[in-house]
């Protein structure tokens, strides 16, 4: 009897213990953090998914300038070789190999904008400016999905260091997450000066 009662009393200390460790919230909080992550990459694909548009209706204008051309198109087809999902962007070294993609597609982007400034006619041209539209409007929507990562990640990382879940995730080997960063901060602090 006395073996039974503690059996009773020693499992209701188990459960009342796992209730409180996080384990749930953290589990919650890592799906919302891989989430975010597989939104961000689906901003990321409908800028790539823009930019064959956008150099072909450049293209038609500015024949001549092939370089830049070029280093667009390699640099969207160095995006693509980055292959990313949601459990990748726990790896630090991968993250930052993403992101060094992106930017590198973002600067042959500002350099085939800097192409079309130069062209009166393409800036008329309403294909072209629906297309900018939309790359700007989706320039926007990564900002966005990468600010809700950030904050996911955030949140994350913030409870696995809280105690007492900080135990329960050395218990079960949970990590924290690497957060989206930037290559070269100085670079970011002033903004692109693009005229049209």
């Amino acid at each position: 009897m006395l073996k039974r009662y503690f059996s009773f009393a020693a499992a209701l200390l188990l459960v009342l213990g796992l209730s409180g460790c996080g384990y749930n919230t953290m589990q919650a909080q890592d799906e919302a953090a891989n989430a975010a992550w597989s939104e961000v990459l689906n901003q990321y694909q409908r800028r790539a998914d823009l930019i064959p548009n956008l150099v072909n209706t450049v293209k038609g204008y500015a024949q001549h300038e092939e370089q830049v051309f070029t280093e667009v198109t390699n640099a969207r087809a160095k995006v693509g070789s980055v292959n990313m999902n949601a459990a990748d962007a726990t790896d630090e070294a991968k993250l930052k190999q993403y992101a060094q993609a992106q930017s590198e597609l973002g600067g042959a982007l500002s350099r085939l904008l800097v192409v079309a400034e130069n062209y009166p006619q393409l800036k008329a041209d309403q294909n072209f400016r629906d297309l900018q539209a939309q790359l700007e409007g989706t320039e926007n929507r990564i900002s966005l999905a990468r600010n809700r990562y950030i904050e996911a990640v955030r949140t994350y990382n913030t409870t696995l260091r809280q105690f007492p879940q900080n135990l329960t995730a050395k218990v079960f080997g949970l990590k924290q997450r690497p957060n989206f960063s930037v290559e070269n901060e100085a670079q970011i602090k002033e903004a692109p000066k693009v005229q049209f």
